[in-house]
């Protein structure tokens, strides 16, 4: 009875909740900018409280800060998974008016939810794609069409990403409160030493390749 009871009491499941903010970021030559943000995960993982995409206020720079645009723009969710396999990563757009007046896609950038409990402080580079031939460059000048991706997430894949030209443009900064739940009893052990490559028990091998 007592096994069967233990057996019942262990967790199936473990817990990754994320707060903090995209703090600011830096843009040189552009203006009045919002960002956008959305979580990309794996198959095994399951959003249970919080928003998985948001968009923020528009924000200019001041003379205070006249290099930096401050968003301090919330995030908060909770995700339950079986497998480490497929971690949140955060994909960030950030958009503001051209010489015409229409929104473009002033950079995009991702990264993963750090593994650690605690808080953390991550700066990502951005960038936006680029027209492939100077013919579709000067088409894309004329009509304020410039290249962007149908669909963000596919920043964080990388099937694909090798055929697309692009262009470092800006920094992001993101500031996370990271918690985790159960992760060590299901044989996972990160350990907050050891930020860049965390030491994972068994089978989470799969942790590394994203």
């Amino acid at each position: 009875m007592a096994t069967g009871a233990a057996a019942m009491a262990a967790p199936s499941v473990f817990l990754l909740a994320v707060s903090g903010e995209i703090e600011s970021g830096q843009f040189p030559g552009f203006d009045d900018l919002y960002c956008k943000f959305c979580f990309v995960y794996g198959q095994d993982w399951v959003p249970t409280a919080g928003l998985e995409e948001g968009i923020s206020q528009i924000t200019s720079k001041s003379d205070v800060s006249p290099t930096t645009l401050v968003w301090n723009f919330p995030i908060d969710i909770t995700f339950k998974s079986t497998n480490p396999f497929g971690w949140p990563q955060i994909v960030l757009s950030v958009y503001g008016p051209d010489f015409f007046g229409h929104d473009v896609v002033r950079g995009y950038g991702a990264v993963h939810v750090p593994f650690t409990p605690g808080r953390h402080r991550r700066t990502i580079a951005m960038f936006v794609p680029e027209s492939t031939s100077m013919l579709q460059q000067f088409t894309s000048w004329l009509t304020g069409r410039r290249p962007e991706f149908t669909d963000p997430k596919v920043v964080a894949q990388g099937e694909g990403r090798e055929v697309t030209r692009v262009r470092s443009q800006g920094f992001v900064t993101i500031s996370f409160n990271v918690m985790t739940k159960d992760l060590k009893k299901l044989g996972y052990d990160v350990t907050p030493s050891d930020l860049q490559s965390p030491s994972l028990g068994p089978g989470a091998q799969g942790l590394h390749k994203y």
